[in-house]
Parts: C-alpha cells; structure tokens; sequence
C-alpha cells in the first residue's frame, strides 16, 4: 500500500468535504489557534538552532535568501505580463505571491523530512522569514513604481506586523533566548502536537482551496498552467541557491520547497493595502488552489528527487 503521510490526507479530506458541499467548517477561533500553534512551532525550532550558529557565519546566506526574494518576482512578472496579458498591476501581484513564501507548504515539507529521515538546517525557519517582504516590495515597484501616493505607513505595517511575521519571528527569538532547555515545559504543546496542529491546519486549507478551484477555471488555462510550471521553475532556481549556500541536501530540498511556494497569507493583505486596483481573486486562485494543492500532493516528493538528481548528477 502507497504511504501518504496523514497530514496530507486531511488535506484531501477538506477539499472533497468542500467540492461535497458538506457541513464542515473549522470555527474561525480555532483556526487561528491553529496557525498561531502552527508558526510558533516552526519559530520556536528554528529559534533554539539558531542560538547554536555564528551570526557572521549566516551572513552570506541570509544575502542570498533576500537575493532569491527579489529575483522570482522579476523572473515571473514578465511571463505574467506579456505571456499571460494580465494588466500590469495583476501580474505585479501575483509575481509578488509567488516571489513570497507559504509557511503552510514549509510545514509540510519539514513534516515530509521528519517522516522520511531526511536531515536538513534547523534555522530554516529564519529563511521563511525573510522571503516573506523582499518579494512583496518588488510587486509594489512593478505597479507603481515610487510614488508619493504608495501608503507606505500601512504597508509597513502589513509587512512586518503581519500576524505570520510576528509569530515566526517571536518564536524564533523565544527559541533563540530560551533554548532547548528553557522550551521543555512548553514542548508537549509545540513540539509533541506539531503534526496534530498541522492536520488541522491543513483540513481548513482543503476546504478553503476547495472552494477557489471554481475561480481557477473561471481564470482561463494560462493561470492553471502558470500556478502547475512556475513552482517547478522555481524549485530548480531554488536548489541552485541552496547548492551556492552550501546546504545538506535536506536543506536544499526544504529551499526549493520554499521557491517552489507561493505565499496566501502575507502577500494578499500587503497587496491589497499598496496596490488595491489589483484583483485579489486572480493571485488567491493561483496560490491557494492551484500551486499549493500540487506542492502538498505531488510537489514535496518531486522537488526531494529532483534535488537528488541534480545534486548527484
């Protein structure tokens, strides 16, 4: 019998308890527990690994990190312009969705390497981080360019007081300043629970993609096809970059992931708040029922052998 992990199989579960028009909904309080649990867990593992490493030693990285947030939006937005003919402030945005990261797709991804046995860089998590703002002021620049009317104060404030960065942030320092021996008490609801949390999370995220796919025909086959080949593109750009950085395979596997990814959180309410013209259904579409159903279904194993294959040649 072919092992799928659990997790993924919740997933499955929301999207045809959504295409079924069941009663099934989590409670909006409870899906907020679950995606705060969700990203303190991912900081606060991050965090304790990060004590443990040299800042100067992460210098480098961290430059190539933000280096591949500004890239992927610029590589994506003339192929959404020109190729796609979505009007500029559209393709701006969803260049920028895909130029950000879903934390959702990392956390199954390091549940996928947990399974698997795969070792990987525990201060990945810093790197989710970071790819979370370089992306979305680039799709700013690509509508607008700088203009006195951009509403810088909000979008900062969308940027880095987001609830995704506040919480992966916050955890990563608790981690940091705490360490494995200060999280003990704490571990069974972080730690412990972390793929019960994960489960969750992803059967809200199958109802919630479920109910999207309707918008992804509606969009016409270019943005299928867009939101199918640009995380495979990506992911190659993706183990390029983890191969400069030096990362154990499992590292770049969990880098291509993040390429690969593309953000539903983060980059929908920044965009939204500096380019309100664009049209948020084309970049949710895209990301949320396309692109992260197939990195959750086929996408995380593929961009694994893909990463042995070219690291091994």
């Amino acid at each position: 019998m072919l092992a799928i992990d659990p997790v993924v199989l919740f997933f499955v579960l929301g999207v045809a308890a959504g295409l079924a028009r069941a009663e099934l909904r989590l409670p909006a309080a409870i899906y907020d527990f679950v995606s705060a649990i969700l990203l303190l867990s991912i900081g606060l593992k991050g965090g304790m690994q990060l004590a443990t490493q040299p800042v100067g030693n992460l210098l480098g990285d961290v430059a190539l990190v933000l280096l591949l947030g500004v890239l992927l939006p610029l590589v994506a937005f003339p192929v959404l312009r020109f190729a796609g003919r979505l009007p500029r402030a559209d393709a701006a945005s969803l260049a920028a969705h895909y130029g950000s990261v879903s934390v959702g797709t990392f956390a199954v991804a390091i549940s996928y390497a947990t399974r698997q046995g795969i070792p990987y860089e525990e201060y990945m998590p810093l790197f989710v981080v970071l790819l979370e703002v370089p992306a979305i002021l680039v799709g700013i620049l690509l509508a607008r360019g700088v203009s006195r009317t951009t509403r810088w104060g909000p979008l900062a404030h969308e940027l880095f007081l987001g609830k995704s960065i506040v919480l992966l942030l916050g955890g990563l320092a608790i981690g940091w300043a705490a360490g494995p021996a200060g999280l003990e008490p704490i571990a069974p609801l972080f730690f412990d629970l972390f793929k019960g949390v994960l489960a969750l999370f992803l059967l809200e995220m199958g109802l919630i993609a479920s109910a999207q796919l309707a918008g992804a025909l509606r969009h016409g086959l270019f943005l299928v096809a867009f939101g199918l080949v640009a995380p495979l593109a990506f992911s190659v750009v993706g183990i390029g970059f983890g191969v400069l950085m030096g990362l154990s395979p499992g590292g770049v596997m969990l880098l291509a992931v993040l390429a690969a990814s593309a953000s539903y959180i983060a980059a929908p309410a920044a965009m939204r708040t500096a380019v309100p013209e664009a049209n948020p259904a084309i970049s949710l579409t895209a990301s949320l029922a396309i692109t992260f159903p197939f990195n959750i279904l086929v996408g995380i194993p593929l961009y694994h052998r893909l990463t042995e294959l070219l690291l091994n040649g």
